[in-house]
Order: C-alpha cells, then sequence, then structure tokens
C-alpha cells in the first residue's frame, strides 16, 4: 500500500510540474483552436518548453500505473487531488497566477473532502479491483466521452459570441476532467492486465481490450481541447476544476465497475460519502464567470487623470509643438481668413 502512496504522491509532483511548463509555454504560442487539431498539434511540438511539460506528465502516468495496482480507485484519487496545493504553489511563483478569496475557500474545501476520503482507506481492509467487464466499462466510457466532447463545443460557441461575459474556464474544466475520467479507468483497467508474463503475452491482452482504445482517443482529444482552455484560462483554476471531476468520476463509477466496495465500518464509510459529496457540491457552487474589470467611474469612484487631462478631468487641448501653450500653435488653425490666434 505504502509503494501506491509514494508512486502517487511523485505522480503529484509530475503532474504539477508538467501542467505549469506547459502554460508557461502557451503563453507564448499563437492562438490555439480546438477546430483545427492537426495545427494544434503541430505548433505545439515545435516547443521545447512544452515537450518538457510533455514528458513531466507522462512520467506522472508512469507512476499512475503503480498506484492503480496497489491502492483502491477512491483512495488513489484522494491523493492525486491532494496535489492541488503543490500546483496553486507553483503556479502562483512560476505564472504569478492569483486566485481569488472565493477561489481559495472552494480549493480549501475541496482539499478537506479529499483528506476525508483518504482518512476512509483501512490497510488491508480494501479490495483493489482488476479486471471489468468491457461491455460495463464501453456502457460508462461512450457516454461520458459524448458529454465531454458536447460540452466543450458549448463552451466554444458560448466564447465565440460577441459582448459576451468573460469565461473563467469552469465548463472547459468540467468537459476535459470527464474526458480524463474515462482515461483514468483505461489505466485502471490496462494496469490490471499488466502481469507476469512475457511482452507478447501482455499484448495480447491489452490489445484484446477496450482499453488502449480508449486511452488513444482521450490522448488526442485530451491533447488538444486541453491545450486549447489551458492556453486562455488561469492554470491555478481549470487544472483543480478538471483533476477533481476527474477524481469525483474515477472513484464514483470506477469503484463499482472494477468490483471494489465501500468500506463497512460507518466511520470509514461516512467519511468517503461526505468527502464525495462536499467536493461535488464545492464544485458546483463555484462561479462560471471571471468578474468585469471595473469601470472608471462607478458609484462616485474616481481615477486618476490621465496625462491628456487636468487635475479636475476636464481633458486638455493638446499643443502642436512641446513647450507650447494649449490653443497655440500650428494644431488649432485659425477659423477664419484673417483671424489672428
Amino acid at each position: 500500500m505504502w509503494w501506491g502512496v509514494g508512486a502517487a504522491l511523485i505522480a503529484n509532483l509530475l503532474y504539477s510540474v508538467g501542467f505549469v511548463l506547459e502554460k508557461r509555454a502557451l503563453g507564448g504560442l499563437p492562438a490555439l483552436s480546438a477546430g483545427r487539431p492537426v495545427r494544434v498539434v503541430v505548433t505545439l511540438v515545435t516547443s521545447p518548453l512544452w515537450l518538457a511539460g510533455a514528458l513531466a506528465l507522462a512520467a506522472g502516468f508512469a507512476a499512475q500505473l503503480v498506484v492503480y495496482r496497489t491502492l483502491p480507485i477512491a483512495a488513489a484519487q484522494g491523493i492525486f487531488v491532494s496535489g492541488l496545493v503543490l500546483l496553486l504553489l507553483l503556479s502562483s511563483a512560476v505564472l504569478g497566477e492569483r486566485p481569488t478569496g472565493r477561489e481559495r475557500h472552494a480549493l480549501g474545501a475541496v482539499l478537506v473532502a479529499l483528506l476525508m476520503v483518504v482518512a476512509s482507506v483501512r490497510e488491508g481492509d480494501e479490495v483493489v479491483g482488476g479486471e471489468a467487464p468491457w461491455g460495463l466499462v464501453l456502457a460508462v466510457s461512450v457516454p461520458t466521452l459524448a458529454a465531454g466532447v458536447a460540452l466543450y463545443a458549448q463552451v466554444e460557441r458560448r466564447a465565440g459570441r460577441r459582448h459576451r461575459v468573460p469565461t473563467n474556464g469552469i465548463g472547459y474544466g468540467v468537459a476535459v476532467g470527464l474526458l480524463y475520467g474515462v482515461s483514468s479507468l483505461a489505466v485502471k483497467g490496462a494496469a490490471g492486465r499488466l502481469t507476469g508474463g512475457g511482452a507478447g503475452e501482455v499484448a495480447r491482452a491489452l490489445l484484446g481490450s477496450p482499453y488502449p482504445y480508449l486511452l488513444l482517443f482521450t490522448a488526442g482529444a485530451g491533447l488538444v481541447m486541453s491545450q486549447t482552455a489551458l492556453q486562455r484560462c488561469r492554470a491555478s483554476l481549470i487544472v483543480p476544476v478538471c483533476t477533481t471531476v476527474t477524481a469525483l468520476f474515477t472513484a464514483v463509477v470506477g469503484t463499482p465497475v472494477f468490483g471494489e466496495r465501500l468500506p463497512d465500518d460507518p466511520l470509514p464509510l461516512f467519511l468517503r460519502v461526505a468527502g464525495t459529496a462536499l467536493a461535488l457540491s464545492v464544485l458546483l457552487a463555484m462561479p462560471r464567470h471571471d468578474p468585469p474589470a471595473p469601470a472608471a467611474r462607478r458609484r462616485g469612484r474616481t481615477r486618476p487623470p490621465s496625462k491628456s487631462e487636468d487635475p479636475h478631468g476636464h481633458r486638455r487641448d493638446p499643443a502642436a509643438h512641446p513647450g507650447l501653450p494649449p490653443r497655440q500653435g500650428a494644431a488649432h488653425p485659425a477659423r477664419g481668413p484673417g483671424r489672428a490666434l
């Protein structure tokens, strides 16, 4: 069990570093569009900094395989989401992002909820599932993927409207989180097939299951969708939302799909159910839009006068040349012939 906890902490570090590096790289790249996936991929692979972030995420994925072989799904997701603290610290130090007070309180509540989920784990009493009926996996995964893609397209349409309220990325985070939730189920299923045997036997076992094909789709679609959203929105908000949705979906859906049971004791059962409900309620209560920029003058508030205004806010008439007082020079020609200035 403790090998799994250590691997989950390493995965948290790698994921946080990878997301921050990718966000830093995206700031210097041309605007991405999910409607042009090939162009998105070509643009991304030309950035060495983005490739470094992608390698960190890939290493985190490898650590995740170890986690799912040694920890139950609910406990693994609780540890994964606790890595949001490190992500917030890195995004603040490296990217200069500052979450609002309401967002900080919401993320703090999410961390409390996930600590409750981790506290519900009892070593020796947990069953780590390995196999799941393929029909059940597909019955859960296909509608979820369709819902994630449809939600992302809806957010994109709203973002393209004129005079829209600026979005803060909640919709993007939920949509990508649904895709990555399916990816987590596929990782869990693939990890269960990495049993003893030769490479050929393992390859046949994987290719004969739906897991590698789900991983290919979620990797491709998730890459285009997540990078486009990450370029437009703050990493300190969109990544926690995405991670929370992924964790909740994987824990709630993956537990029965892979035959893992809830705790029998009342206290661990309460902690797990209440923690999941708290995280979901916090996510639903988060604002969907960033607050609009304050107007220069509203409710008697004033702004400092600009260089073209006097101390009372009245606009000065520009002089034609430096050193000339206003209303003198070529900028104010005579209003009639022969009229003196």
